[in-house]
């Protein structure tokens, strides 16, 4: 059988860093406050002149210079953004423009935070039906534009970033199993509803968010959807070596653990330094606890992400 294995990974962070302290000078807020619901301390800013396709860039680059991996093997591009450089052309294909890669299918895929989850999927169902051999899946957000910095319940969360993997056609088992859902009437809980029509935007273009709402279901839906993809396989939480959780906030984060029986130790956090980047986060969190030696060869990683829509996902990976 063929399966479909993470090879390499990684990842960019914008030079600029927006820490609570200069948030404190910008709205009504504290460093106390902040960390105290959150587990922010600082997250990255892209440049003005930052788009998303420059960050995915640097991270695909990144994750093939790693490796030192021929890019000429990749056959498929994905995308996971909600912050394209513009309606269309898809990030994917001027991506693929700036690698140099011809005449393979290249898209994007808008699921949210859980976007990179959506990636993972879809990467894993291209491999194993035999459409594709090696793929390039990215998530990137540059988030910090469609926040609202006079709004201290949303501007304190998030970050732009990037993160990237390549996954490849094996003999060995990566993907394990993977699951996804959607749950389309959160839609007014979380959402930018600005939009362009006849030229102008109607709408508001800033995240708007119900905060207890979002805390309640990220935290049903993660354990939930964990707990199913291990009964799936046969493996137990105690077997799991990390846990690599959407970064959104750590008291998620730490409630998600705690109903899955996963120590704290085991749980591969980021947020404190990247704030919430969307779909970047969990592949951000993935390449920096590889670089940094905490996650090896044959460890047994559970993945999962949740975002607006509301969309939710888990990924059973053996790295």
């Amino acid at each position: 059988m063929q399966y479909s294995k993470i090879i390499s990974t990684g990842s960019y962070l914008p030079q600029k860093i927006l820490n609570n302290q200069e948030l404190e000078t910008m709205v009504d807020t504290t460093d106390e406050w902040i960390v105290s619901r959150s587990g922010i301390k600082e997250r990255r800013i892209a440049d003005d002149g930052e788009k998303t396709s420059d960050m995915a860039y640097n991270a695909a680059m990144n994750a093939i210079t790693s490796a030192n991996y021929d890019k000429s093997k990749i056959d498929l591009i994905l995308v996971a953004t909600s912050t394209a450089d513009m309606i269309f052309p898809a990030t994917g294909c001027i991506l693929q423009n700036r690698l140099g890669l011809t005449n393979i299918p290249a898209f994007d895929l808008q699921a949210a935070c859980a976007g990179f989850l959506y990636g993972i999927h879809t990467a894993d169902a291209y491999i194993r039906s035999g459409l594709a051999k090696s793929i390039l899946l990215i998530g990137v957000d540059t988030v910090s534009r469609f926040v609202d910095f006079t709004d201290r319940n949303t501007c304190v969360l998030f970050g732009d970033g990037a993160g990237a993997v390549i996954i490849e056609a094996s003999n060995e088992q990566g993907v394990i199993a993977s699951e996804l859902h959607a749950d389309g009437s959160g839609e007014k809980q979380l959402s930018v509803n600005g939009h362009i029509y006849n030229g102008a935007i109607k709408g508001k273009p800033y995240i708007q968010m119900d905060g207890k709402a979002v805390f309640k279901m990220a935290v049903k839906n993660l354990a939930s959807v964990a707990t199913s993809v291990l009964n799936k396989t046969g493996y137990t939480c105690s077997q799991v070596d990390w846990l690599i959780p959407h970064q959104a906030n750590l008291r998620i984060i730490e409630s998600t653990a705690s109903h899955l029986g996963i120590p704290m130790d085991k749980v591969i956090v980021s947020v404190d330094r990247h704030g919430n980047t969307s779909a970047a986060s969990v592949p951000l969190a993935f390449d920096e606890a590889v670089k940094s030696g905490k996650i090896k060869r044959g460890d047994l990683i559970m993945l999962e992400g949740v975002g607006a829509g509301y969309t939710w996902g888990a990924s059973l990976i053996r790295y």
